[in-house]
């Protein structure tokens, strides 16, 4: 499957209406469900290899509106990979002791070390989304927050940690359907917080904030709008993208300084 397309392409303006929410690569979803089973064996096989070199390092950042599929991707696909070589980041209002550091003091600290996969479930972006559409920040420091990401994620690039940025591109009506099902459904309940439909009422703001956001795509830290309102198009397109990425990173085995074949068990 060619990925590019889905590509935020470096330095240019970003307009998310033009990127589909609904997009099905021209699979059913039988098709794409089954290609996505093949896809997460080549997900492990790789992490495997990633895990056992211990040299380099992949950072995957999932942002989406409420209900937009980050918990969902976080199950279905990074649920391929071996725990013991995933660290799992979930970055929401900072505490006290966060917040008398620069913002991106915490988020540091959770960057993977080498051989593991750390996943951002909502990450620095955070502080240049919530906070700027709720009025914390002026337009001057989100700007120079995103500046300073910018060199942020090339400090790590530089460490040997590849990047993949994930925008889950959801629909205002399919979120809306998605928000009902947690009301509708009382095994649900506690997935939803009012506080949605407070946020989910200044969808354009956000969309603004975003389309900002994901100018900081670079070939370094690419953005990728991935169309997240048909769940299993959503599963294939990131696992084909974090596969073709550990692929290109190509990271092997190490060597053993004994002769197997000389080594009797008795």
């Amino acid at each position: 499957m060619n990925t590019d397309p889905y590509r935020v392409k470096a330095g240019g303006s970003v307009h998310l209406i033009d990127w589909r929410t609904d997009d099905d690569g021209g699979l059913s979803k039988d098709e794409g469900r089954t290609l996505t089973a093949e896809l997460l064996t080549g997900l492990a096989d790789w992490q495997e290899r990633l895990n056992a070199e211990a040299k380099q390092s992949l950072l995957i950042v999932l942002q989406a509106r409420d209900a937009g599929g980050k918990d969902g991707t976080v199950k279905h696909v990074m649920g391929a990979f071996n725990p013991n070589g995933v660290q799992i980041a979930n970055f929401k209002v900072p505490t006290e002791e966060e917040r008398a550091h620069d913002f991106l003091w915490r988020v540091h600290q959770r960057a993977p070390r080498a051989g593991m996969i750390g996943v951002f479930n909502r990450s620095h972006y955070e502080d240049v989304l919530v906070t700027r559409v709720h009025g914390l920040i002026d337009d001057a420091t989100a700007n120079a927050r995103l500046s300073h990401i910018r060199h942020f994620e090339s400090l790590l690039r530089s460490g040997g940690t590849r990047i993949l940025k994930f925008y889950l591109h959801v629909s205002r009506d399919e979120q809306k359907q998605r928000l009902q099902e947690r009301l509708d459904d009382p095994a649900k309940h506690w997935k939803f917080n009012p506080a949605d439909l407070t946020e989910r009422a200044r969808w354009d703001e956000y969309t603004r904030a975003y389309e900002d956001a994901l100018t900081t795509s670079t070939d370094a830290a690419p953005w990728y709008v991935i169309p997240a309102d048909r769940k299993w198009f959503r599963n294939l397109l990131i696992s084909q993208i974090v596969l073709d990425t550990l692929k290109d990173m190509h990271p092997q085995f190490p060597k053993v300084n004994f002769d197997p074949r000389e080594i009797e068990i008795e």
